[in-house]
């Protein structure tokens, strides 16, 4: 459905520069993108990590209805990866807790920097509302990136979806101030 391919073509011999990403606070119009990242990344990007039929309860979990996911922009704070208008990522937050919610990115994009990118502004974000520890229960397809951002595993658990099992773990992070 999403290609991303930049619009301006390098001269001969160049290579095309990668698409630029937007970061911003989510629109209402992004929770149509939001359902089809969330449904995609799960069944394709985590299918080295879980089964398919985990993986098929876990995309249940959630509609793939863009009014259920405008309803979460409601409850947490989202922030979006955008790239030409549409919303290749994205990360809800609570800031009263410091809980990052959910943490998902088109699979075609995925290590390229962007959720690394969206959890940089969520921890500022939560800075910036007086918490400093952020936590996020992690699937097993993020949690090792996570702890190379120093982020720290506090153990696993399972959760179910749909009947199924899923083991996730639980990380938190000690925030702090980078000075530039």
């Amino acid at each position: 459905m999403m290609k991303h391919h930049s619009s301006e073509q390098g001269a001969a011999g160049q290579v095309p520069r990668p698409p630029r990403i937007v970061y911003r606070s989510a629109l209402a119009r992004d929770a149509v993108d939001q359902a089809e990242v969330f449904h995609h990344a799960v069944m394709q990007g985590a299918m080295g990590h879980y089964g398919v039929d985990e993986r098929e309860a876990w995309a249940a979990a959630l509609p793939r209805d863009a009014s259920a996911w405008a309803a979460r922009q409601a409850l947490f704070t989202t922030l979006v990866a955008s790239c030409d208008g549409r919303c290749v990522g994205f990360l809800e937050l609570s800031l009263t807790s410091g809980s990052i919610e959910t943490l998902y990115v088109w699979p075609s994009l995925a290590r390229r920097g962007i959720g690394a990118t969206l959890l940089v502004h969520a921890e500022r974000m939560l800075l910036e509302h007086g918490v400093s520890r952020a936590r996020i229960n992690a699937s097993l397809v993020l949690t090792d990136s996570l702890v190379r951002r120093g982020w720290r595993e506090l153990g696993e658990e399972w959760v179910e979806r749909g009947g199924q099992r899923l083991k996730r773990k639980r990380l938190e992070k000690t925030l702090r101030l980078v000075e530039t």
